[in-house]
């Protein structure tokens, strides 16, 4: 009545057939298409910070990022996800001039690319 479990389970193989089979079939594009746009939840995922060391509250961020959106779709709202803006990148690109020690454009410039 019921298929064998085996012993042994290689979890990343397992994750990578569910990742390849989702990718193929289109499944989460036809998860949003069963749905009415009309009656959509919209979620703005900002970037991660990038000026400084990870810690769990990196983990509960994610957490959030994924948990909401789902929730909301179990619920039978369209929830396109977009990518947010980066609100990050003018201190991250001030603690770099600091680290290399610019003190204006014209030291970027001569830096170059």
């Amino acid at each position: 009545m019921y298929r064998e479990v085996p012993n042994r389970i290689n979890l990343p193989e397992m994750e990578r057939e569910v990742l390849d089979m989702w990718e193929s079939e289109e499944i989460f594009h036809k998860s949003l298409n069963q749905r009415d746009e009309n009656n959509s939840w919209i979620f703005y995922e900002g970037p991660p910070t990038a000026n400084g060391k990870p810690g769990a509250h990196h983990v509960e961020a994610r957490v959030f990022k994924d948990v909401f959106p789902r929730f909301k779709a179990m619920q039978g709202y369209y929830v396109p996800r977009y990518a947010g803006w980066d609100c990050h990148g003018l201190p991250v690109e001030l603690a770099v001039e600091k680290e290399l020690g610019f003190t204006g454009k014209t030291d970027i410039e001569k830096y170059g690319c």
